[in-house]
């Protein structure tokens, strides 16, 4: 492959809002937070420490970042629900898979799109594949296919395309976890039934913020289980009793806010929106690749943002968190990750540190 080389100039305008990104090359663990969202949560607590809390802004700051989240995804508003954590949203759509059913899960996940399946106490067989065999592992005695777009571990991209086809074939149910991908990759979540997504890696906010949409189809399927006061068609008029109407939209299966998350996933999630996706994924893919191409690493299948490599001591780990450049180390294997707020120089360090 010819080797990628980029300029500071081909980043995306939205590498402008942050600051201290150098070096910090784990995206995939968390993301850092844009200097407007850090603001913004200063603000907040400021105002909050003087006796001025606002709930309603509160509010409105969850509304704005659902709006946002929708645009992200290319869904409609009404079939977005707002949580805090996957393994909760993963489970609201375990409530739709029949007893007896099979449910088709990518082996060695990310746990929380696993475990709501296999702790269901129901009748569930759930069967794992690797995530390039998922395709062919899809049977007519499968009920739901659960997969990450992109593999925590391995940074693997998954053949979207190709399962979301032999899942229609097979007349399956598809739920895709997008925390890895959204961000920098494109994800149409109107492909799938149902799409979980915590905004606390790509998407640069704080953790607390997760998102679940839902296809009409299963969205008439899933039990509100966790219905709270913010699930109800007017929230603030639903604070109280068991007489409570809940939206008839996605936000029925609203987990109440957490309201400090969200006033700094808005502004993040804002800058998010309104960039080219595709800016998004080229930047921060040819990244990756160049640091591939300058370490010896084989190009993956389906381009990724997340690099990783054999690493069982954890010896190249040390090296590079020596060299003063934050990592991770996943399942036996070191992982990079590069972000709008990495540039060529991320990749000419990491390298170097490993002898490249």
């Amino acid at each position: 492959m010819t080797p990628v080389t980029l300029s500071h100039a081909d980043a995306p305008a939205i590498a402008d809002a942050f600051v201290g990104g150098a070096g910090y090359l784990s995206a995939c663990t968390t993301g850092l937070p844009p200097q407007i969202a850090r603001d913004a949560i200063i603000a907040d607590v400021l105002a909050a420490a003087s006796g001025r809390p606002d709930p309603i802004a509160y509010s409105a700051a969850a509304e704005r970042s659902r709006a946002h989240f929708a645009r992200l995804v290319s869904v409609s508003l009404d079939r977005v629900a707002i949580g805090s954590q996957t393994s909760v949203l993963a489970a609201l759509v375990a409530t739709a898979v029949p007893d007896g059913a099979e449910v088709l899960c990518t082996e060695g996940d990310f746990s929380s799109i696993l475990l709501p399946f296999v702790h269901a106490g129901r009748d569930i067989t759930v069967r794992v594949a690797p995530v390039h065999e998922l395709t062919t592992a899809i049977t007519a005695d499968t009920a739901l296919v659960a997969f990450s777009v992109v593999q925590s571990a391995t940074g693997e991209v998954a053949d979207v395309d190709g399962i979301v086809d032999a899942a229609a074939r097979a007349g399956a149910l598809t739920l895709c976890d997008a925390t890895q991908a959204v961000g920098w990759l494109p994800v149409d979540a109107s492909r799938f039934d149902a799409v979980v997504c915590h905004a606390y890696k790509w998407l640069c906010s704080p953790r607390g913020v997760a998102f679940l949409t839902l296809s009409p189809r299963l969205q008439d399927a899933v039990r509100p289980v966790f219905a709270g006061w913010y699930a109800g068609d007017d929230p603030w008029s639903s604070c109280y009793g068991h007489e409570v109407e809940l939206a008839h939209d996605a936000r029925r299966f609203d987990v109440s806010p957490a309201w400090q998350a969200f006033v700094g996933a808005e502004p993040a999630l804002a800058l998010f929106a309104q960039a080219d996706p595709r800016e998004l994924y080229a930047y921060t893919t040819g990244l990756a690749a160049a640091f591939r191409d300058r370490c010896g690493i084989p190009q993956p299948e389906r381009p990724s943002a997340i690099v990783t490599w054999p690493d069982e001591t954890g010896c190249d780990l040390a090296r590079l968190s020596a060299a003063g450049i934050t990592a991770s180390g996943r399942a036996g294997r070191a992982r990079l990750a590069f972000h709008v707020f990495n540039d060529p120089s991320d990749v000419r360090l990491a390298a170097a540190v490993l002898g490249f």
